[in-house]
C-alpha cells in the first residue's frame, strides 16, 4: 500500500519522467539524469506537528523507534516495516559549542556542532545506508556495491554483513584513510583497489553494477538521500523545532546538502516549518567544483531547468587539463560531485552559498574542534572552516544562530591528525602553511626532575 503514495521522478524539469518506488535505477531512464523520491503526501499519514516524533524517544525498545532515521519514518516511508533495515543509526547529538563559537567569530550560544561521529560506522553515510538497504531489502537484492573515499565502503559493509548481503567496495589506489580502509577490510567487504581516484572507481562500479546486477549505493541513489534527509531532523528537534539561521555542511559528492534542500522543501510544503535556514556548501580548495560552477559560472537550479551541458562540460574540461582532486581531506577529495543538480536545488531551496577553503584552514579548523571537546576527520571540520570564513566576509552574522556538521570521526583519519601536530605527515599528504594550534608531544628524559619540570611548562 505505501508503494502505491510513493513513485521516483526526474529532477530535470523538461523530463521529468516517473518510475515505480520498487525499480532500482541510479539514472533517469529517460533522459540518464538524477532520480527523486517523490510522495503523494494526501495518501500518507503525516503528522501535524514535528513535535509528535519527539515522543518515539521514550520507547527504547522498538527498533524503529530506536533509530535516529526510522523515529521520523512517516518523512521517508517508501517501503514496509519489515523491509527496515537499521542498526540503531542516528544516535546523535547537537551541542553549543562556545569555544568553536569564539573561533569562528560569533557569540557564545549561537553556533552548534551536529556530530554525526556517533553513527554505528562513525560518520553521516549511516543515515542514508539505513534507507538504500531498506529499499535493497525490498527489490530482493543480494550483492551491493559503491565507489569509495572510505565513510561509504565503511558503513556499506557494516550494513551488508548485519543484512547478509555481499559487499563490493571500489577504492582508490593510495586515495583512501586506513580508519576506513581497516572498517570496510574487517566488515569482509570484497575491495578492489583501482588504479586512479574517486572518479574513476565511481565511473567502473556503475559499469559493474550494471553489467553484473550489483545494487549500488553510491548516492546516485535515490533512496539514500532519504535517509540522510533526517539528520536535519534531528537538528530542528534539538532546537525545540526551530530552524537555524545557517546550515554550514562539507561539499565532496554534495548528498548531504541536496538531502538537506529535500528536507526542508518537503518541511515546508507540508506546513511543518515556517522558514528555510540558509545553507553554505563547504569544498577544499583542492577539489573545488562546485564553488567553479556556482560562483565562477553563475550555474543555477533555475526552478529545475539548470544547464546540465555546463556540468558536463567542466567534467569534460577536468579530463582535457588533466585536473584531478587533491586535499587532506579525503572524504570530500572528488572532482566530479553525482549530487551537483540536487545541490544546486539545494541552494535555491536555501537561498544557499558556496565556498572553498584550503587544508590549512581545515586542519586548524579540525584542531579548534578537538581543542573543545569534539573530535573530527578532516572533511569534517571543512563546516567550521567555512564558517570562519563566512563571518569575516559579513555573510554569516556574528549573532546569527550557525550549525555546523560533524561528519566523521576523529580516528577516521588519525593520520592527518598527528600529522598536523607533529608536523610529520605521511608522503603524498603534507600541507603547507603554519600550524596556528599545533600540540606537540614534548620529549622527555627518564627522570623524575625533568618531567615535572616538563609538567608545570
Amino acid at each position: 500500500m505505501i508503494q502505491n503514495a510513493v513513485y521516483q521522478k526526474c529532477i530535470h524539469a523538461a523530463c521529468g519522467a516517473t518510475v515505480a518506488a520498487d525499480e532500482v535505477h541510479v539514472a533517469c531512464p529517460t533522459c540518464g539524469d538524477l532520480l527523486d523520491v517523490v510522495y503523494d503526501w494526501s495518501k500518507m499519514n503525516v503528522p501535524r506537528r514535528l513535535g509528535d516524533f519527539q515522543a518515539r524517544w521514550a520507547n527504547r525498545t522498538s527498533r524503529l523507534d530506536f533509530s535516529g532515521v526510522w523515529r521520523f519514518r512517516e518523512l521517508l516511508n517508501f517501503c514496509d516495516d519489515a523491509h527496515k533495515v537499521t542498526l540503531g543509526e542516528g544516535q546523535t547529538l547537537l551541542q553549543p559549542n562556545a569555544g568553536v563559537a569564539r573561533y569562528v567569530g560569533v557569540g557564545p550560544g549561537t553556533l552548534h556542532l551536529q556530530y554525526e561521529g556517533l553513527n554505528p560506522s562513525g560518520s553521516f553515510k549511516d543515515n542514508g545506508m539505513t534507507a538504500a538497504f531498506s529499499h535493497a531489502r525490498m527489490v530482493g537484492a543480494r550483492r551491493v556495491a559503491c565507489a569509495s573515499t572510505g565513510n561509504t565502503s565503511a558503513s556499506l559493509a557494516l550494513y551488508a554483513a548485519h543484512a547478509g548481503m555481499q559487499s563490493i567496495v571500489f577504492i582508490g589506489s593510495g586515495r583512501i584513510a586506513f580508519g576506513k580502509l581497516a572498517q570496510a577490510l574487517d566488515y569482509g567487504a570484497r575491495t578492489l583497489q583501482i588504479a586512479g581516484d574517486f572518479d574513476a572507481c565511481m565511473r567502473r562500479v556503475k559499469e559493474a553494477a550494471a553489467r553484473l546486477g550489483l545494487y549500488l549505493m553510491n548516492s546516485v541513489n535515490p533512496f539514500r538521500l532519504e535517509g540522510q534527509k533526517t539528520i536535519m531532523l534531528r537538528v530542528l528537534e534539538a532546537l525545540a523545532w526551530q530552524a537555524p539561521d545557517w546550515i554550514v555542511v562539507p561539499g565532496g559528492n554534495l548528498g548531504n546538502s541536496s538531502a538537506f534542500g529535500k528536507a526542508f522543501a518537503e518541511l515546508k510544503q507540508l506546513g511543518l516549518i515556517d522558514r528555510v535556514p540558509r545553507l553554505a556548501v563547504i569544498n577544499a580548495a583542492g577539489a573545488d567544483t562546485l564553488d567553479r560552477l556556482v560562483n565562477q559560472k553563475k550555474l543555477r537550479w533555475n526552478g529545475g531547468h539548470y544547464d546540465r551541458q555546463a556540468i558536463l562540460d567542466d567534467w569534460k574540461w577536468q579530463d582535457q587539463t588533466r585536473r584531478l582532486p587533491h586535499t587532506i581531506a579525503s572524504a570530500i577529495e572528488i572532482a566530479r560531485p553525482v549530487n551537483a543538480a540536487k545541490c544546486l536545488r539545494a541552494l535555491e531551496v536555501c537561498d544557499g552559498v558556496v565556498r572553498t577553503v584550503s587544508d590549512a584552514e581545515i586542519l586548524d579548523a579540525k584542531a579548534q574542534v578537538g581543542r573543545h571537546g569534539l573530535g573530527c576527520e578532516p572533511a569534517s571540520a571543512a563546516s567550521v572552516a567555512g564558517a570562519r570564513k563566512l563571518v569575516e566576509e559579513g555573510i554569516i552574522d556574528r549573532d546569527a544562530r550557525v550549525v555546523c556538521i560533524l561528519t566523521g570521526h576523529a580516528l577516521k583519519d588519525p593520520d592527518a591528525t598527528v600529522g598536523y601536530h607533529t608536523g610529520k605527515f605521511a608522503p603524498g599528504k603534507e600541507v603547507a602553511g603554519e600550524r596556528h594550534f599545533a600540540n606537540m608531544p614534548i620529549p622527555v628524559e627518564d627522570d623524575i626532575e625533568a618531567i615535572c619540570r616538563a609538567i608545570e611548562g
